[in-house]
């Protein structure tokens, strides 16, 4: 597993920082259907991998039979999809049919946490490895976590290199650390922005997945490897 996670971290992270440079030779729309053509079926990959040996290793503890637990999962790997949606932020663009950019966001959820699919996973690992307890899901866990922690500098840097002060200034006013920025008077919560189709499709997509879960499982477990 920590095998696939550095293939799939070398590649993704690799492919990112060749971004502007791909870009001048051969567009952006072309760049972004490369980009998706590796990361997606080696993100598939470890997904499917994940679901097949997630009881793999030893049993370090075993607290599904506590009340409410299994709500408390479901509930903050709901929580988990708000965060992780801005990765979709611009589903035109991650289709490539409108010309893929890089954008400052500073509205919704960017104004709680200027890197959410960091606190997004952060979350989800946080509920799976708690319901599965073991050995397995918890360092898949360490791993993705500590992959997302070096894609918020490396993220970082990126969007220095493209926009300089203006990143700066966008840093200045939003805080990775959920809230925090808030907490501290450098940035305000506007909730109105939350209210737009792209959230819906969110909530969607929660019931969805919630529903395709066991279906995907059984799927998974076709697919021996």
């Amino acid at each position: 597993m920590l095998g696939l996670i550095l293939i799939f971290a070398i590649a993704h992270s690799g492919l990112a920082a060749l971004r502007i440079r791909a870009e001048e030779r051969i567009g952006a729309r072309l760049y972004r259907v490369l980009f998706a053509l590796t990361s997606i079926p080696l993100a598939v990959i470890l997904f499917i991998f994940y679901f097949n040996h997630r009881y793999d290793g030893l049993q370090l503890w075993d607290f599904r039979g506590i009340t409410g637990l299994h709500e408390f999962v479901l509930a903050l790997s709901a929580i988990a999809f708000i965060f992780l949606y801005p990765a979709t932020f611009n589903l035109g663009e991650v289709a490539a049919i409108q010309k893929p950019q890089v954008h400052l966001f500073e509205t919704g959820i960017t104004r709680i946490s200027r890197h959410p699919q960091l606190i997004g996973m952060t979350l989800w690992c946080i509920a799976h490895t708690l319901w599965l307890g073991t050995s397995f899901a918890l360092t898949t866990a360490i791993a993705l976590v500590s992959y997302h922690s070096f894609a918020v500098w490396h993220g970082d840097r990126r969007l220095f290199k493209r926009y300089g002060d203006e990143f700066l200034a966008l840093k200045e006013r939003t805080s990775v650390m959920p809230f925090l920025a808030i907490a501290q008077g450098r940035q305000q919560l506007v909730l109105k922005e939350f209210i737009r189709p792209a959230y819906v499709g969110v909530a969607i997509t929660v019931v969805l997945f919630r529903w395709l879960h066991p279906i995907v499982i059984n799927a998974s477990a076709n697919i021996n490897w």
